[in-house]
């Protein structure tokens, strides 16, 4: 089952306070970012956010889930109207994540063709 759009646009609102969020479309689901690192997933209109140890810390119930079939668990975020909670747990989660690596470059190499 695929997101709500509007469900997606409620979690990048209420995240808002731990940087600048951006969600991409990813097969139908959601990959959420912050500052440019991806911590979580929307999917089936749930919030899951990547496991860390301070994440952990922060946790009221944890509560560990795969997003979707085959998925290695990330915790599963019930209470998602806590605004000032979920940022937190965000900016700790982020904090707590390795940075992304940097894009290659796609460099095709050309063979010169003689004719």
């Amino acid at each position: 089952m695929a997101c709500n759009t509007d469900f997606v646009q409620y979690i990048a609102d209420q995240c808002t306070d731990a940087g600048e969020i951006t969600v991409k479309k990813m097969f139908g689901d959601y990959g959420i970012y912050c500052d440019g690192k991806i911590f979580g997933l929307i999917c089936d209109d749930r919030l899951y956010v990547k496991p860390t140890e301070a994440g952990h810390q922060l946790l009221r119930t944890v509560e560990l889930h795969p997003p979707y079939p085959g998925a290695k668990d990330y915790f599963y975020i019930a209470d998602v109207d806590n605004r000032e909670y979920l940022s937190l747990l965000i900016t700790t989660t982020c904090k707590a994540l390795p940075e992304p690596k940097p894009k290659k470059k796609n460099r095709k190499n050309y063979r010169k063709q003689e004719w």
